[in-house]
């Protein structure tokens, strides 16, 4: 707003110092002229091209805008905007523009706005003018204009509402040179004069109608024509009057008061731009303002000087009746300014005082008493600091009781305890704005006491740490805690605050939002700018009344948790995402950087947790199954349980080789056989190899296993003390559970070795490809290698034992057995494990039978040695 009134103070004058424009670049358009043309052909922007003339040639008739700003024209000529019948609106400000052609604008008649600001234009060129009946704004000050006697043509100018105009060479105004506008109602008007004001003829303003009026003119050398242009305000309304560099050169040092004529001005506004002002010339406007009906008085940029002759009686301030709405004192270089008699009463009836740029750092203890009647105060932008605003010295106590609005920010604040500590007795207070300051540190933010009666709190752009939060009125309405390098929130003071109805936290360090965040009141709430990517529906759901919501430029993780909160706000629309869509992008994975988070649709299987857990449970129970499967038919839990036995009956078995001394073998073989070819191996098969010269030691289990034992580890055992192991295959064997176990047993043994250990008797054909498949290793024998097979024809049979004999060996010599074992132990597998005793019987052979058997052993194998090579079952037995 400040900027906004100043701006436009000095374009209504025309007459502020000409700004040095930088040098700009020369840009070419795309069809090589140097003009850019925009807005489908309606606007051309040729502003500091540095141009020597007008490049009508790249104009389309369509124009409608033109700015030539900052160039070097020199002249405008009649051909220059001749194709242009739709211009409306023609800047030309800061030119070198002496000569404008009397068919300049024959052809623009619809021309509005015309700027000549600022060129070296000698004469006003009426003649030029003539055919802009339209004419709504002019703007020609600044010029080198030697008179300001307006032409009778602008008496045709109906529609004007805004002109500028004279220049830094018009010595003086005539009461003639504005007589054609006596019949004009203007919005605006502006007169320059040079800055040695030499004559003014009392009337010269007096037929001006206009909202707001602007002199740009120093009465240093004429101080006495000042009541003569009140005296033509006189009796008029006005929006705004401005008085710019009023003494541009020296300070005003009569005693005659120029200032009588404003207490019959009736105006809004009074500005006072620039100049040199000292005690009494300030004296002197204020004192006619106590009885003036302006409401609103403006003092910028001007040179304030304590005056030499100004005595203080000491009886008391001569201003202590100026009532306004409004006193901004603004960029003023001297602070006495403040208490320019000395006191500060000139305050007491303000109710808008704003106090700003002018440097001040302290605040004296009756200035606070004196402000009785400020309902709204305005210190921003000063060097205000804790110890100098709040004076411990200072009795606030009925102080400021009007005061509602407080305006500190941009100063050197540091303390939050002193603020509260200065405005808790201030008792209507309810707006504070303690903005671009250096609050927020946790050990100035202790033991903080504030107004109940506050309800906005503007704090952006300070220090805050989450301890100091806690230091923060809880009676707000609205809190402005943006750019305050929070990287967290203290949740007990959200608690506290009760009545929060609008929060913004814009352009903090945030890096999470808390999931159980109560703000029962909370309406509106700003997030964006800070550092959290996640974010979901739990972290709103304490906030039942919010609808207005703002949080993006985030560094979002694009998961699943953010699309569904995404999709719930959007879906539901009872949450309004103000910044929705494009400033939510994905920040992770850096697969999906930058992208849209309107367009991130992660897959349902992903996203779904109850289908998630379906499909692990279905997954993880088809995989059991089929492990269940596989065991079922590779017989793994029997080799699991086989492989334990064996595990425990080594562990026995090493205890027990710790009480005594490992020896040779005890047996020659080992005969693992079913129960239901026990007779074939107690009448054939012991015989033929127990009863010979040189017999066989031989363990079988209803004989040699040791009573008392687990039958796993007499199995064992009894395998690791047996030089071979002879099992005899039949369809009950492989249908026997212990026979089993022997046989693995016995596989285990050969393990790393060769299994030429292992002999294999099939007693009665077997199909391989019928053996359950934990026979693996058998099937593979007896389809690739050799085995011994019991022939049914009796004459073979011999053949068969010799067979045997050859492949189990010479008898050597073995350790004695530990124990005949006359029975079994239990009943596993078909075979008979508790039976009637079998007596441990060999038939009675001499010893010329024996020495004929193996005579004629020996005989029969040599004899058919050769037939044996080319039968199909060679001698041989390998695992």
């Amino acid at each position: 707003m400040i900027w906004k009134l100043i701006h436009f103070s000095a374009l209504l004058l025309g007459a502020l110092a000409s700004p040095t424009p930088s040098s700009p670049t020369s840009t070419t358009n795309a069809d090589g002229g140097p003009c850019h043309i925009y807005n489908s052909g309606h606007s051309a922007d040729c502003l500091g091209r540095q141009l020597d003339s007008v490049p009508w040639r790249q104009f389309p008739s369509t124009l409608e805008d033109i700015d030539l700003s900052y160039n070097r024209l020199q002249a405008v000529h009649a051909d220059d905007f001749l194709r242009l019948p739709q211009l409306r609106v023609l800047v030309l400000r800061y030119n070198n523009i002496s000569h404008i052609d009397n068919d300049a604008f024959k052809n623009n008649k619809l021309l509005e706005h015309l700027d000549i600001f600022n060129n070296s234009l000698q004469e006003i060129p009426a003649m030029a003018l003539t055919p802009l009946l339209n004419l709504k704004k002019l703007l020609m000050s600044n010029n080198l204009y030697k008179h300001a006697t307006l032409d009778g043509s602008f008496s045709k100018f109906a529609k004007l509402e805004v002109l500028s105009m004279g220049g830094p060479l018009v010595a003086g105004l005539k009461k003639a040179d504005f007589l054609p506008l006596k019949d004009t109602v203007l919005q605006g008007f502006a007169i320059k004069c040079s800055p040695s004001l030499s004559y003014y003829e009392p009337g010269s303003l007096e037929v001006i109608q206009t909202k707001q009026m602007g002199f740009d003119m120093a009465i240093d050398q004429l101080p006495n024509a000042l009541p003569h242009m009140l005296r033509d305000l006189a009796n008029k309304t006005f929006s705004a009057i401005q008085f710019r560099n009023l003494f541009e050169f020296m300070y005003y040092m009569g005693e005659e008061d120029i200032f009588q004529g404003l207490k019959d001005i009736t105006a809004h506004q009074l500005i006072f731009h620039r100049g040199k002002y000292n005690e009494n010339l300030l004296r002197m406007a204020l004192m006619n303002l106590q009885v003036a009906p302006i409401k609103w008085l403006r003092l910028q940029y001007i040179d304030f000087a304590r005056s030499p002759t100004f005595v203080d009686s000491g009886a008391g301030s001569s201003v202590t009746e100026l009532a306004l709405d409004k006193l901004d004192l603004w960029y003023i270089s001297n602070p006495d300014v403040l208490r320019f008699d000395w006191r500060f009463t000139w305050f007491n009836k303000i109710k808008e005082l704003s106090i700003q740029h002018v440097y001040f750092n302290s605040v004296p203890c009756d200035a606070w008493t004196e402000m009785a009647g400020v309902e709204s105060l305005d210190v921003s932008n000063n060097r205000l600091q804790n110890e100098y605003i709040f004076n411990q010295q200072c009795d606030y106590r009925g102080t400021m009781p009007n005061l509602h609005t407080f305006k500190m920010n941009s100063n050197e604040l540091s303390s939050l305890k002193a603020l509260s500590s200065l405005t808790r007795e201030f008792q209507q207070l309810q707006v504070l704005d303690f903005s671009n300051n250096k609050l927020g540190s946790a050990e100035k933010s202790r033991g903080c006491v504030w107004q109940k009666n506050i309800t906005r709190l503007i704090a952006h752009h300070n220090q805050f740490v989450s301890e100091a939060l806690r230091c923060l009125p809880t009676t707000v309405h609205y809190l402005d805690l943006s750019n305050c390098n929070l990287d967290q929130l203290d949740m007990m003071y959200f608690e506290r605050a009760t009545n929060l109805k609008e929060l913004l936290l814009s352009g903090n360090k945030i890096k999470f939002i808390p999931s159980k965040w109560t703000s029962p009141s909370l309406q509106s709430l700003a997030l964006d700018g800070n550092s959290f990517g996640l974010i979901s529906k739990a972290s709103f759901q304490d906030m039942p009344q919010l609808s207005q919501l703002r949080a993006g430029n985030n560094p979002y993780h694009c998961t699943c948790e953010l699309h569904a909160f995404v999709q719930d706000t959007v879906s539901k629309g009872k949450v309004n995402l103000t910044d929705w869509p494009w400033n939510y992008r994905c920040y992770h994975p850096e697969a999906l950087l930058n992208t849209v988070v309107s367009k991130f649709f992660p897959g349902q299987v992903a996203c779904d947790i109850r289908l998630v857990i379906i499909i692990c449970v279905a997954t993880t129970a088809a995989v059991i199954l089929i492990l269940m499967l596989i065991c079922y038919i590779f017989d793994l839990p029997w080799y699991t349980k086989a492989t334990y036995q064996i595990i425990r009956a080594k562990y026995r078995a090493h205890k027990e080789k710790l009480a005594g001394e490992p020896g040779t073998f005890a047996y020659h073989a080992f005969i693992s056989y079913s129960h239901s070819d026990a007779d074939w191996v107690r009448d054939q098969l012991l015989p033929c190899l127990e009863n010979n010269r040189n017999p066989y030691r031989l363990c079988i289990h209803e004989r040699d296993f040791m009573p008392g034992r687990w039958i796993i580890d007499n199995i064992i055992d009894n395998i690791e003390n047996s030089h071979k192991v002879i099992f005899v295959l039949s369809r009950h064997f492989v249908n026997s559970e212990w026979c089993n176990y022997e046989l693995y047993f016995a596989q285990q043994r050969a393990m790393g070795k060769t299994f030429s250990d292992v002999i294999l008797v099939v007693k009665e054909p077997i199909d391989p490809s019928s053996l359950p498949s934990k026979y693996c290793k058998l099937k593979k024998m007896l389809s690739t290698k050799t085995y011994l097979e019991w022939p049914q024809q009796p004459n073979q049979q011999a053949f068969f034992w010799a067979q045997l004999r050859s492949v189990l060996g010479k008898p050597t010599t073995t350790r004695e057995g530990k124990h005949s074992v006359k029975s079994r132990n239990s009943s596993v597998g078909g075979v008979s494990v508790i039976g009637p005793p079998i007596e441990d019987r060999r038939p009675e052979v001499d010893n010329t039978n024996r020495d004929k058997e193996a005579a004629l052993d020996n005989e029969f194998i040599k004899r058919n040695n050769d037939e044996l090579l080319n039968q199909r079952h060679i001698p041989v037995v390998a695992f």
